[in-house]
């Protein structure tokens, strides 16, 4: 039983681009670490390339597209999400990331991430932020949503059916040591027209 009235949902702030890194980090399942370690100066912490990632203003991957919340005024979670935009002419070249950008479903509101701090998981928070995202989506006009689970995240996968996403495709994990999971890539949409 949840007890929404203990928590809200509200935009992220520009200040939390810390808090928001080590929440994708959690949702990641390990593709956060791999895509940052790559992308980090010499010698940087993995956290501060996941916080100044986060700051920039004008990338996808950016505060502005993020939502928090608060559990009795403090962070529980987030999610961040954006309408997915796919580049035709690009071609994803790093084996590792091949599989998730095979997995991009078009005029969809895609959920790039959500995680919830695991002190504050079990109380329906995760299902207020996919309904947080249904909203958003429709208040950019798109009618489908989209995220991609890795086929042994039961737990997220299960979430993800009981609010009516369901299995549009799968990709083959590329195994790599900072990846939590093997198998499939799994690419869920849900048409909240259907």
């Amino acid at each position: 039983m949840s007890d929404s009235t203990a928590f809200t949902i509200r935009p992220a702030a520009r200040s939390e681009c810390r808090t928001i890194a080590e929440l994708y980090r959690i949702s990641s399942d390990g593709v956060a670490e791999y895509i940052w370690t790559k992308i980090a100066k010499p010698g940087e912490n993995i956290l501060d390339v996941g916080q100044r990632r986060y700051a920039e203003e004008d990338s996808v991957f950016s505060y502005r597209n993020c939502s928090m919340v608060d559990w009795k005024w403090n962070t529980a979670g987030m999610i961040i999400a954006f309408p997915m935009e796919i580049d035709d002419e690009y071609v994803e070249s790093d084996p590792v990331l091949v599989p998730y950008s095979k997995l991009e479903e078009p005029d969809s509101y895609y959920i790039c991430g959500m995680a919830v701090f695991p002190e504050y998981r079990g109380r329906g928070i995760g299902t207020q932020l996919l309904q947080h995202a249904e909203r958003r989506s429709r208040e950019h006009g798109l009618s489908k949503l989209s995220l991609i689970v890795f086929e042994k995240n039961a737990g997220a996968k299960r979430l993800y059916e009981r609010s009516g996403y369901s299995e549009k495709a799968h990709e083959p994990v590329v195994p790599h040591p900072l990846i939590h999971f093997d198998g499939r890539a799994v690419l869920m949409v849900k048409d909240l027209d259907g």
